[in-house]
């Protein structure tokens, strides 16, 4: 009897807990705000030093540079975007953003603190 009881005080125990998820943020964090300082004609070193290095340096297309990011909280994907620099002769000549860029750093900051 009291082996059962033992058995059944444990099981109620374990049945309550459940795994807990972490955070997981990737990539690089950008906010429009930095993103304006970029212009047209910039060479990669000042968009290196705006921006940081690109999470992805595709070797088949050089003049191309992927700065990603996401969030995922507890399982779930809150925020992901993507902003695309295209360079020609290893200068800027077009920016692409894709997702929901925060508008300022502070956003940006706090969306890591959350």
């Amino acid at each position: 009897m009291r082996r059962i009881l033992v058995l059944l005080t444990l099981g109620a125990l374990l049945g309550g807990c459940t795994p807990h998820r972490i955070d997981i943020q990737q990539g690089n964090i950008v906010s429009r705000e930095r993103l304006a300082q970029v212009k047209p004609g910039m060479d990669q070193q000042q968009v290196r030093f705006l921006l940081g290095s690109p999470l992805v340096r595709d070797p088949f297309h050089a003049d191309r540079w992927d700065y990603f990011y996401s969030l995922e909280t507890a399982g779930e994907l809150k925020n992901t975007y993507r902003v695309i620099m295209h360079f020609a002769d290893g200068k800027l000549v077009r920016v692409e953003d894709r997702g929901d860029i925060p508008a300022t750093e502070r956003e940006a900051l706090e969306l890591v603190s959350h």
